[in-house]
């Protein structure tokens, strides 16, 4: 009998920076990734999301965790810059972390600079 197929979590245990997107994924760490994905101190994690999803608390949960680890989150809405809701920023501020909202592709590489530069830097990539 065969053994079935385990369905894990996805999760890369370190910091990478985003080599290429599209086609609804990405490539990091000469790994792909299909869907979006959290990038955060403790590492780069799947994340159930798609573009149009309601952004809500919950949804970022994760990055609430590490809240001390983090000065700034880098959200990337998918093709078009969304505004974050109010609760949301409120949620970020009140964890003293700073969000700025945008396209994927412009959070993608935003990321990418502020992780060479060593920044406290975590992003939220919805795939396009």
């Amino acid at each position: 009998m065969r053994k079935p197929i385990e369905i894990r979590q996805a999760h890369f245990p370190g910091r990478a920076p985003v080599d290429s997107y599209g086609n609804g994924g990405f490539r990091f760490a000469g790994m792909s990734h299909r869907g979006s994905l959290l990038m955060l101190p403790s590492g780069i994690y799947g994340w159930d999301m798609v573009e149009g999803d309601l952004l809500t608390v919950e949804c970022f949960e994760r990055v609430f965790a590490e809240a001390d680890g983090i000065e700034v989150i880098l959200v990337g809405t998918g093709k078009d810059i969304r505004p974050l809701p109010a609760a949301l920023k409120a949620k970020f501020r009140e964890c003293g972390i700073s969000s700025d909202p945008m396209s994927t592709g412009a959070a993608i590489r935003t990321y990418n600079i502020m992780l060479a530069e060593s920044r406290a830097v975590a992003a939220a990539f919805i795939a396009v």
